[in-house]
Parts: structure tokens; C-alpha cells; sequence
């Protein structure tokens, strides 16, 4: 019984030897830390730094409320960002941080985060879905039109709001400008608006940036979604109205009756959105009275109208019409407008004409002024169409046209000797009485004569007739006369000025005194300049002897005439005939060119010649002669006649060159008179050239070398001549034939008479090929344009001279697309370039002109440049084998050329640019890979359901085809339980393979019901294997853990409703319930509850409340996050929820007091029990304690104290690990309780995973726990606390091989 007490005495010594360690402390810096909002998902936020003085390895964690914001790393204290920061959402927080270094308890502290803004946010239109606004068209500029507010989350200048108008619908040069917004989204009206003249609609698209901000390293600006503003403009009465028309004009008839319509004038408003009623008055006429206008805006005639007052004003009216809109404009005055209309008064035949004593244009026409009688005068026997002296006579008849057409005729007893003129007229006209007979206007018969002149309307008939009273004067009536009518003389010509013709003629006049003094005079007319008469005497004598010539005129017809005092007078004729003198010399007629062809033609033309004196006399015969000349003697000619003939053939070669051909004679033509007179006349006679030469080569044949590609090339010139004179025979032409002469052009030009060359060259869009034809063989003809004429040909040959012109060419065949494989699969030579030239002295090399990298057609850049190489020799070389790599680039293309080095200047040397495309060929070099999931999978037994999908993965293959087509499968599946017990299930999940894009994603699906009793982990191993057609498969694994949530947190609540009502419901309830829990919830099973066992509700719903990173929601937990969100709250009990509990809990009332019967009856039973027990009691301590030391060591093994777990959190717990932060409950963790010695040591049974205990074994939970065997007898016992320090220190990995503790004073195995 000592050894009991012994170790009562022991243990605290031992405590406090075990205590010397010391616990780690944070550096004084750890308070507080600032990170920026647009940290990336898994980059280093920051170190959590320590200090321990017993140098111990240190084990860091995170744990709070926003702890899932971060993942620790354990052993080093790296803090990485797990979850996107917002600091919009959360500025501000704190997390505690805690560190242990595996012999004393964590050290905690509360360390403060703050989230630095960036600009992530753009500004966002505030009640953006309405903006919309009338404003008035009279609005004035400057006035605010509308106010828009755009808010950014941002801070600082990100936050700083800045407004655009990006455009103003429509977009006119007038709207441009209209609008502008101030930097508080007040948007000002910056011009006029005009509904009529501009728009009577806006729409302004508007948008808002911030002033930037800092965003993932860069400054950036962010801008908001456009939004648009409409803008209705409301018109205003501020424009008067307007015609319709800008003239109006009618014609209505001057006998038009009162009221009768004449025009209609019609005035709108301006302002389209008013249209106010407009009416009519007439403010204004020339004629008042005369108009007026109806309400509809009708002229009408209100009284008498009179064409004839509108003389003076072109027979029209002007009204000035004012159209006046019947309420005030915006300035509260009359809107109105004002026009004037023209109105013409037509005519009507309402007048007749009368007679008026004046003279146009001074008459008045007054009706007081017309008159009836009318009186003149005139000489007896007045010559026809003489009008009456002294009359003023006017017809004027006022209307107007046809209407005011009249006609005159004369009447009364004197009417036949007179007439009137003129005859018609219209309007007004002077009247003239002429006379008409004049042998019946005679003194000696009458003295008065008396007509009547009527003036009759051509329309209506309507006359008037007016009396003219006519006075004859006496006049000398007895003319002078001579007893012959013709009297015959004759002179020489050329008779002496003054030479006496006659001087017996004389005139008699019966008329005495001034009347019969008679005066000679020769009328003007033939001769009258030549001749003169004595006035007096009558005597004719030669006046101009030079102008007396027969030749000109033989005869001269005179007239002699007589005249009296009273001027009366008569004639005679005088013929005077001419005798003629030998005065003319002959004369030719025409001019004598003559042609005549060589050898065949003769001369044989008549001189025609006349001589202007008197035929018949030797003064006009004629004598033809023939003057000396170079060649006179070859021809005649005939003295009488004058036929010229040639004597003989005539040769145009024999003719001097320098006369053309000319032969020039003289023929002398003279008279027989006395002196004779003669002329001479030049006859020209041209020998005409026939073609009788044939043009001849001065070479029989020509060579002319020419260089190819040369385009218009000179080639050569040919000669040619021609013996015949004219140029019509002897000019050459050039014509050429023979292959290819279509390539050529030959131009003749002269070189003197009968001489020419022909110039050969190429035609100016053709050169030569020597590659096509190296030579050309023509001929060449030289001919004269008489088509009957003979020609001459010579021989032309054109030898090609070759130059290097032609670019050369890339074979199409060697330029067939290859393909190499990736990875250093292929070295050296792969291709072969082949260039080709068809020049004969070409040089050539094969140039890389360019590369083109691209990866599934889109350029990636310069990857693939030094991949290849070209030799000048056209071969395609591997420069870097194992560089070439198919998953940077797929196909390189080679743009490549030929250069010819020889090409001569001016030719293109190099080849078009071809492309020779090697196409890279994939090889098995990339292992399949797992794409980053921040997902936590969670499994609810009670409700999944076997084929459901429990979790997924996605991989990827850079390798292409099959090389890059994955196929997942399931290695194994674990459970690893609560305890640290590890289960393996085959063929409880299956995973299905498909592909998105270059995405393969694994379903994994569950195959059978899973067991709602089991509390852990299930562990998925899941492979990812390529499929290579050729070569081994590369594969990559994972291993998920799918958390499962167990029936301990089942909660139940219950409803005042029904099952069915509940069930309708549902979602609401879901919704409300994820609302205040943050949480996914499962439902499990909804009911009635029996009647008998009802206390407040009448059905329940069992359900899951399951955090994303696999935790759940205790009843507990529950009831204070709902309590904490009132909303929710209150929506739930309006659904009808009345208690939160456990399943367990949830029992009737009966059953409750059945239990506590037999709760009495145990606590009795268990009094006997322990008084029975009390004796042993004593005995049994000793064998306790060693008990309690096996299970301090056991677990001591398995845990160690202090040491925050490296894997995620156990599904179902909240313990806050360093990964992902239980967000639930901020509770405490707790020891294993190694001091149980109370009566409730029995809860060390409760299972190590319950949220009172969070302590597991997380080092060896896959291996299971062996049995050590009994010691022998025979063996000393180890020092109990020794091997439970040693076995601890083995079980942390051996981290602590520099500590002892072993104590030889202390020696505790006898407990």
C-alpha cells in the first residue's frame, strides 16, 4: 500500500522537471499585417515569425473566423493566400495565429489584417435603368438638363469619379457640342435647342472612369458600361406661323359677282408640337373695299370690280393677308404672319370704240373728250395712199385683247375716192384718211369732200362713226412735152470733152408764167456722168471723153426731161451710139497648164484670145505666134487658130531634174489694126513621171544583231533608191515578212529624191526572248505605191543576243511539305530546295528569307527561329534537334527565294517568295497533369444516392492526338475513420472521362448506398493515363478526400404546419436557412408527428447544415446563427418553424416518463451496487493507476500534445487547422486529459473526433495499433515514464534527439 502513496509524492516532482521547458513567443511585430486586395490566389502573403529559447522546431496555424483566408504551412510558417481578398467586402479583420513547439500548450495571438485597395472596381450608374427627361426648347444655355451620380467602391483616386458624353445620337455637327457634363454628372445644355430647325429627340450615351488606380501591377483606369440618356425636346410657342406658300396669286373677271371665291391662302404653325389654330383678316389692299377673306382663309369679292381703274397698275390688286395663331407665343404676344397676294382683274367686253381729237401719246380718253366730227384738207389729184392734211383722228376702245379689237371702214358720198388706215387695230390707233383714186380728187370738179369713218368692236359689234369734212387746194396739172419719144446720134469714142451730140431738141408747155418756164436736165441713170445738157438751151455734149468707150458700151440710152415752174415735167430718150477706134490690145482667156504623160501622151490646146474692138474689123482679127525657148522647137503652133501641138514623144527623164518636169513656152498673140497691138501668153506644159523604174537594195542582204529584253531596240537601217522623178513614182515604202515580223517595226523616211531608208527596230511593247527564239530570218521589200508596180526584196537576219533577264524559279516540287519529330528525334539534312534559271550564265543561290512559328494557326512569335536553317544550296538543315519542341510551335514555315547573282541591271533577280512548311510531329514527352481545384468534396450518406456525382477532377495533356488523350481511373479507395483506422472500399466509386476544349475532366460518381454510421474521410486515389500509339503511356495521380458528414449532426426542426405545407415550402425554408448559416443544407426527410406525442409542432424536417471545407453545424450552432440573423428568423417563423433539437431529443412525453421510472429504480440498484463496492475499492488502486500510466503512454504514442495536425480538417469537428479555418465557432482546443482521476475518467470512452475533444491521431492514422507482449518474469521492468517519453519523442519523427529525459534520481517504476 506504499507504492500508491509513493507515487503521489513523486508525481509533482516530475510535473515540474518536465514543466523547465519553455513555451515559443511571436517577435513583437506580429500584430498586425497589410495586404494588398489584388493578391493572387496562392501567392506569399506573409511569415508568421517566433522565438523559442529551448531552440525546439516550432508548428505554426491559423485559426478565427476568416481563417480560410490563408494556408500555413506548418513547419516554416508561410502564409499563402487561400481566398480572394476584397476590401470592399472586408477591410479589416483578424485572425489568431498560434504556435507551439510540441511541449507546451499553443501560443496564440490575435493578429490584425488590413486589405489594401485597388482599383478593381469600376464605377457603376446609380438607377441607370430609367434615364430619361423632357426639357423645353427654350431652355437656356447653361441651365442644368439632368444629373447623373456614378459610384466606385475604389478609394482614393480610384474611387474619384469622372463623367464622358462618348456621343450624341444624332450625330449632327450642330449636336456635337450641345451637351457637356461638369465632373459632379450635372450635364449643362451648352447650345440652343430648336424642336423645328434641330431635333426634337437626344439620346446621349453616357460613361463614367475613375481618375486610376493600381490593379495586379499595373496603373489602369476602369470605366463603367455605357449608358444611355433620352432626352425629349418639348416644343414652345415661340415661332410665328408660316404660308404654306411663299407667293399667291389669282385672275378673277371684273364682272364677277359679290362673293365669289377667287383664292385660298392657307398659313401653319411653326411649332410642330403646338400646331395652334391660325385665322385670317386682311390688314392691307390697294383697293379697300374691293376684297375680303373668309375664317378658312378664302378671298372673296365684296364689291364691284373695274379693270379699266387698274390700268396704271397692271390691272392688279395687291391684299396683304395677316394670319395670326388665336393664342399668344411665349412672350404673350400675337404670333402672326403677313402676306401680300396678288390678284389680277381680267378683262370683259363692256366698251366700244370711239373717236378722240389727239395725237398718241398725249390723248386722256376721258369720256368727255370724245368727238364725232372732224375736218381736213388736201391737193387735187394727191398721188395714192397721200394721207388727208390736218387730221388728228384717234380710235381707242379701253378694253382689253380681243375684247378691244375694232375695225375702220369708210362711208358716205365721197367714200370711193379715199381709204382709211389702218384698217384693224386694238386698244388705241391714229386714224389716216388716204387718198385712194386721186382722178376723182379734183379742184375742178369739187372743192368739198365728205366721208364717214365707223369704228365697229370685233366682239360685240358695238361702232360709232365719226364725220371728216375734206378741202381740195388747185395745182399746176400741165406737164412740158416733146414732139419725138426717141431721138437716135452717134460719136466716136473717146470724143473730146465738150464734142456737140445735139442741140436740136426742144420741149413745149401750155402752162403761162412760172408754170411754163421749161429747165432741161438729164435724169440720172445710164450715161448721165458721161453727157451734160444745157438747162437752158437743151444742147447735148460730151462731159468725160476717158469714161467714152465702145468697148465697155456701144450705146447710151438717155433720158432728157423737162420740168415747168409749177415743178411739173416729162422725158424723151436719147440713144447715142459709139464709133469705135483701134484702142485694145488682144487679150488671153485663162491660163495654159498642161499635163501630159511621158512617152504616150501629146500636147494639142488652143490659146484662147479675143480683142475687144469692133469684130470683124483688122482692129479684133487676131495672129498667133511662137517665141524661142529651150524647147520651142519641139512644138507648133497654128497662126489663125492657135492650136499648140508637140512635134514628137516626150521623155520626162530628158526634162532638166530641176524643172519637174515643166516646160515652159511663150506664144505671142497680136491684131491686124493700125498701129497693131499684141500679147504675149505663157503655156506650161508638165511631162507627167509614170512609173517605168523598180527600186533597187544597195545590199542584197543585212545583218542586225539585238539584244533581248530590250523593248522598242533599235535592229538596222536598209536603203533603197528609185531612178523615176516624181515623187509619186519614186517614193519608197517598207514592208517586212517572215516568222516572228510581228515582233518588228520598220519606218521609212526619205533621203532625197528616189532615195530612202528604212529604219527596223523592235515595236515598243515587244523584246525579244532569247529563251523563246535565239534568231529571226524577214525579208524585207521595198515598193512603190503604184500597185502594179514592180518591188524589191532583200534578205534580213536577226540573231538574238542572249542576256541574263529571266528571275529564277523555285521548284514546286521541292517545296512539298515535310515533317520532322520533336525532341532531337531527327538531326542533319531533312529537305532539298532546287532552283532553277533558265538563262544560261545564271548563278544561283537558294535565300531564307523569313520563319513563321505558329501553335494551332496563331503566330507565336520567334520560338522556332533558330530551329532550322537553309544552305545556299537549297538543302534544309536541323540547327537545334532537340530544341524543336511540338508544344511551343506545330508547323514552321520556311520563306525562302532564288537569287541569281549574274542577273543584269534592270531585271528582277530574285524568285517570288515560297513557303516550304515543316510540319512538327508530336512525340509522348508530356505526362498528363491535374489542374488546381479549390474545392472541398463533401458527402452526406444519408443523402447521396448511388450514380450521383461526388467530385470531379480535370487534367491536361500538352501532347497532342493520342498522346494527349487522357483516361482516368480509380487506383484505390480508402476510408480513413475518426479513430485513425484506415478501410479500403473497392468499387465504391467509378470515375467517367470527357473533354471540354484541351480539358479532360474525370466524373467521379458513387456505385453503391454508403453507410451513414461511418464517420471520416473516404481517400480517392484517381490516375490520369495518356493513350500514345506508339511508346510507353505517361500518367499522373491524385488523391481526393471526400469528407462525410455523420447522423450526430441530423437536426431536426419542427414545424406548426403540416408535411405537405412544409413541403411546399421547402425552398423558402432552404433559402432562409442558407441566408443566416452561410452553409449548403441537405434535407433528409420531412414528417408529421404523432398526435400523441405533439408538444408545439406538427411536423418536422431532419437536415444537414454542411460548410463548404466539410464541417457541419451543431443544434447549437445552429440556434445561435439564426438567432444572430433576424431576417431569417423571422422569415422562418412565418414559415411556421417553433423548436430547434436533436433527433434524440425530439421523443413524446411517454416515453420521457418511462425513462425516468427506470432511471429511479437504476439509482437504486446502482446504491447497492456501490456500497458493495466500497471494499474493493482499496484493493484495486494500485491496479488503476498502472492502467492509467498504459493509456498515458498509448496515447502519448499516437498524439503529440500541442502539435496542430498538417492535413485538413476532420469533416464533422471544429478544429481550425493551418489549411482552411473552421468559419463556424471560435472554441478552444483541448488536451487528452492525461489527470482523469474523477468519477467522469468514464468520458475518456467518448470518441476522440466529438467536438468536446479535438485531439487525434494524425501521424499514425493508416497504421494499426499492435500489441506489445507481456513482459517476462524474468526481465526487470522498465522505468514506466522513461518508455512513455521516449515512445512520444519516436512518434514526433524524432525532432527532439537532442533532449533527455532521463533522471536517474527518478525512478517511477514501481508505480
Amino acid at each position: 500500500m506504499a507504492w500508491p502513496w509513493l507515487s503521489c509524492l513523486l508525481l509533482p516532482a516530475l510535473i515540474v522537471s518536465v514543466a523547465a521547458n519553455l513555451a515559443p513567443t511571436f517577435l513583437p511585430n506580429m500584430t498586425s499585417v497589410s495586404l494588398p486586395e489584388d493578391l493572387p490566389v496562392g501567392a506569399e502573403a506573409f511569415w508568421m515569425a517566433a522565438e523559442d529559447p529551448d531552440q525546439d522546431p516550432l508548428t505554426y496555424g491559423i485559426s478565427g473566423y476568416y481563417a480560410y483566408f490563408f494556408n500555413v504551412t506548418p513547419a516554416t510558417g508561410e502564409v499563402k493566400l487561400a481566398n480572394t481578398l476584397d476590401y470592399e467586402t472586408n477591410y479589416w479583420f483578424s485572425v489568431t495565429i498560434s504556435v507551439s513547439d510540441s511541449h507546451n500548450s499553443p501560443k496564440e495571438r490575435e493578429l490584425q489584417v488590413f486589405v489594401e485597395d485597388k482599383n478593381d472596381n469600376a464605377p457603376v450608374f446609380q438607377d441607370s435603368a430609367g434615364f430619361s427627361i423632357n426639357i423645353n426648347e427654350t431652355l437656356p444655355v447653361g441651365s442644368l438638363v439632368f444629373s447623373v451620380l456614378a459610384k466606385d467602391k475604389d478609394t482614393g483616386s480610384a474611387g474619384v469619379v469622372n463623367y464622358f458624353i462618348e456621343e450624341v445620337i444624332p450625330s449632327t455637327s450642330d449636336s456635337k457640342d450641345l451637351f457637356m457634363i461638369l465632373p459632379n454628372g450635372s450635364i449643362i445644355l451648352n447650345g440652343s435647342l430648336s424642336y423645328n430647325n434641330k431635333s426634337a429627340f437626344y439620346q446621349l450615351e453616357l460613361k463614367a472612369c475613375d481618375s486610376g488606380g493600381w490593379y495586379n501591377n499595373s496603373f489602369i483606369t476602369q470605366c463603367s458600361s455605357p449608358v444611355f440618356l433620352s432626352i425629349s425636346v418639348v416644343d414652345q410657342p415661340d415661332l410665328d406661323p408660316q404660308f404654306v406658300r411663299e407667293l399667291y396669286s389669282a385672275s378673277v373677271a371684273e364682272d364677277s359677282p359679290q362673293g365669289t371665291s377667287v383664292l385660298k391662302v392657307e398659313a401653319v404653325d411653326r411649332d410642330k408640337g403646338i400646331n395652334d389654330r391660325v385665322t385670317y383678316r386682311i390688314s392691307n389692299s390697294t383697293r379697300p373695299g374691293w376684297f375680303d377673306i373668309r375664317p378658312d382663309g378664302v378671298i372673296s369679292v365684296s364689291g364691284s370690280l373695274d379693270r379699266e381703274q387698274l390700268l396704271e397698275e397692271d390691272e392688279e390688286v395687291q391684299v396683304q393677308v395677316t394670319a395670326t395663331e388665336v393664342n399668344p407665343n411665349i412672350y404673350g404676344q400675337e404670333a402672326k404672319v403677313s402676306i401680300w397676294v396678288t390678284l389680277k382683274v381680267t378683262d370683259v367686253n363692256d366698251h366700244k370704240p370711239e373717236f378722240f381729237n389727239c395725237s398718241l401719246p398725249a390723248c386722256t380718253f376721258t369720256p368727255q373728250e370724245a368727238q364725232a366730227n372732224f375736218a381736213g384738207s388736201v391737193d387735187e389729184h394727191t398721188s395714192t395712199r397721200i394721207p388727208i392734211n390736218d387730221l388728228t383722228m384717234v380710235v381707242h376702245d379701253p378694253d382689253k385683247g380681243s375684247n378691244g379689237t375694232f375695225q375702220l371702214v369708210l362711208e358716205g358720198p365721197d367714200a370711193k375716192a379715199f381709204s382709211v388706215s389702218p384698217e384693224r387695230a386694238a386698244g388705241s390707233a391714229e386714224v389716216q384718211v388716204l387718198v385712194k383714186d386721186p382722178s376723182l380728187v379734183d379742184y375742178e370738179n369739187k372743192t368739198v369732200m365728205l366721208v364717214q369713218v365707223v369704228a365697229t368692236d370685233s366682239v360685240s359689234r358695238n361702232y360709232s362713226v365719226a364725220l371728216v369734212t375734206i378741202h381740195l387746194r388747185d395745182i399746176n396739172d400741165h406737164r412740158p412735152t416733146f414732139p419725138h419719144n426717141l431721138y437716135n446720134f452717134s460719136v466716136f469714142e473717146h470724143s473730146e470733152n465738150g464734142t456737140v451730140v445735139t442741140n436740136s431738141i426742144h420741149a413745149f408747155d401750155p402752162d403761162t408764167g412760172e408754170g411754163g418756164r421749161i429747165t432741161y436736165s438729164l435724169l440720172p441713170g445710164n450715161g448721165a456722168d458721161i453727157f451734160e445738157v444745157d438747162p437752158d438751151s437743151g444742147t447735148v455734149t460730151v462731159r468725160n471723153s476717158e469714161l467714152l468707150d465702145r468697148e465697155k458700151q456701144a450705146v447710151y440710152y438717155l433720158t432728157l426731161q423737162a420740168t415747168d415752174g409749177g415743178g411739173l415735167s416729162s422725158s424723151t430718150m436719147l440713144h447715142v451710139y459709139l464709133l469705135d477706134i483701134n484702142d485694145n490690145v488682144p487679150v488671153v482667156s485663162g491660163s495654159y497648164n498642161i499635163f501630159v504623160q511621158e512617152e504616150e501622151g501629146s500636147v494639142s490646146v488652143t490659146i484662147q484670145a479675143y480683142d475687144n474692138d469692133q469684130p470683124g474689123t483688122n482692129n479684133s482679127r487676131l495672129y498667133f505666134s511662137l517665141l524661142p525657148s529651150p524647147y520651142s522647137l519641139n512644138f507648133s503652133v497654128d497662126p489663125d487658130t492657135g492650136l499648140l501641138r508637140n512635134l514628137g514623144p516626150l521623155d520626162r527623164e530628158a526634162i532638166d531634174p530641176a524643172l519637174g518636169g515643166r516646160i515652159v513656152l511663150t506664144v505671142c498673140v497680136a491684131d491686124c489694126g493700125t498701129p497693131s497691138l499684141s500679147t504675149q501668153v505663157n503655156v506650161t506644159i508638165t511631162v507627167e513621171d509614170i512609173n517605168d523604174n523598180v527600186p533597187v537594195f544597195d545590199q542584197l542582204s543585212y545583218t542586225f544583231p539585238v539584244k533581248e529584253r530590250v523593248p522598242g531596240a533599235q535592229v538596222g537601217v536598209v536603203k533603197a533608191w528609185d531612178a523615176d522623178q516624181t515623187e509619186a513614182n519614186n517614193r519608197i515604202s517598207f514592208s517586212l515578212s517572215g516568222s516572228g515580223a510581228n515582233n518588228f517595226v520598220i519606218r521609212g523616211s526619205v533621203l532625197g529624191s528616189g532615195q530612202a531608208e528604212g529604219h527596223l527596230r523592235l515595236a515598243s511593247d515587244v523584246s525579244l526572248d532569247y529563251e523563246t527564239q535565239a534568231s529571226f530570218n524577214l525579208t524585207v521589200r521595198a515598193e512603190n505605191p503604184d500597185p502594179q508596180g514592180a518591188e524589191a526584196t532583200a534578205g534580213i537576219f536577226v540573231p538574238v543576243e542572249d542576256v541574263n533577264d529571266e528571275p529564277p524559279t523555285l521548284d514546286a516540287a521541292s517545296l512539298r511539305g515535310i515533317r520532322v519529330a520533336e525532341n532531337g528525334s531527327q538531326h542533319g539534312l531533312v529537305a532539298e530546295v532546287v532552283a532553277r534559271d533558265v538563262d544560261t550564265a545564271a548563278q544561283l543561290e537558294v535565300q531564307l528569307v523569313k520563319v513563321i512559328c505558329t501553335k494551332a494557326e496563331v503566330d507565336v512569335g520567334s520560338l522556332c527561329h533558330g530551329w532550322f536553317s537553309v544552305l545556299a544550296n537549297g538543302s534544309v538543315l536541323i540547327n537545334q534537334s532537340e530544341a524543336i519542341d511540338y508544344e511551343t510551335c506545330d508547323l514552321v514555315t520556311l520563306v525562302v527565294r532564288a537569287y541569281d547573282l549574274t542577273t543584269d541591271p534592270g531585271f528582277q533577280a530574285y524568285s517570288a517568295n515560297e513557303s516550304l512548311p515543316i510540319t512538327i510531329e508530336d512525340v509522348n514527352d508530356n505526362a498528363p497533369y491535374f489542374l488546381p481545384e479549390n474545392k472541398t468534396f463533401v458527402i452526406v450518406p444519408e443523402v447521396v444516392i448511388p450514380n450521383q456525382q461526388v467530385a470531379s477532377v480535370r487534367a491536361r495533356d500538352n501532347d497532342s492526338g493520342n498522346n494527349g488523350a487522357i483516361l482516368f481511373s480509380i487506383l484505390q479507395v480508402n476510408f480513413t475513420a475518426k479513430d485513425g483506422t484506415v478501410t479500403s472500399f473497392p468499387n465504391f466509386f467509378r470515375v467517367s472521362t470527357s473533354s471540354e476544349a484541351n480539358t479532360f475532366i474525370g466524373n467521379i460518381e458513387l456505385v453503391t448506398s454508403l453507410d451513414s454510421t461511418l464517420q471520416g474521410t473516404y481517400q480517392v486515389t484517381v490516375q490520369a493515363k495518356d493513350r500514345p500509339s506508339v511508346g510507353p503511356a505517361q500518367e499522373a495521380k491524385i488523391t481526393l478526400n471526400l469528407f462525410t458528414v455523420d447522423q450526430r449532426y441530423r437536426v431536426r426542426l419542427q414545424f406548426s404546419t403540416n408535411k405537405e405545407e412544409v413541403g411546399r415550402n421547402t425552398e423558402k425554408i432552404k433559402e432562409s436557412l442558407a441566408q443566416a448559416t452561410r452553409t449548403t443544407v441537405y434535407i433528409v426527410d420531412i414528417k408529421d408527428i404523432e398526435s400523441t406525442a405533439r408538444a408545439r409542432g406538427r411536423s418536422y424536417l431532419d437536415a444537414y447544415f454542411v460548410f463548404s471545407n466539410g464541417s457541419a453545424l451543431t443544434l447549437d450552432e445552429l440556434n445561435v446563427m439564426i438567432r444572430e440573423d433576424q431576417d431569417s428568423l423571422t422569415q422562418l417563423l412565418r414559415l411556421g418553424l417553433v423548436v430547434l433539437g436533436f433527433q434524440g431529443r425530439q421523443e413524446s412525453d411517454l416515453p420521457k416518463l418511462l425513462t425516468s421510472t427506470v432511471i429511479g429504480l437504476g439509482v437504486a440498484l446502482l446504491l447497492v451496487i456501490l456500497i458493495m463496492s466500497m471494499a474493493l475499492v482499496c484493493v484495486r488502486k494500485s491496479y488503476h493507476r498502472k492502467l492509467r500510466a498504459v493509456k498515458a503512454a498509448k496515447e502519448a504514442r499516437r498524439t503529440a500534445a500541442g502539435v496542430t495536425p498538417m492535413i485538413s480538417a476532420i469533416p464533422g469537428t471544429n478544429m481550425y487547422t493551418s489549411e482552411r479555418a473552421n468559419p463556424v465557432l471560435n472554441l478552444s482546443t483541448k488536451d487528452l486529459g492525461f489527470e482523469s482521476q474523477s468519477s467522469t475518467s468514464d468520458m475518456d470512452h467518448i470518441s476522440l473526433n466529438s467536438l468536446d475533444n479535438n485531439s487525434v491521431d494524425l501521424e499514425n492514422d493508416k497504421q494499426e495499433t499492435k500489441k506489445e507482449p507481456l513482459h517476462s518474469s524474468m526481465e526487470p521492468d522498465e522505468e514506466p515514464l522513461s518508455v512513455v517519453l521516449l515512445e512520444k519523442e519516436a512518434s514526433t519523427g524524432g525532432r527532439q534527439n537532442e533532449l533527455s529525459f532521463t533522471n536517474s534520481g527518478l525512478d517511477t517504476t514501481d508505480l
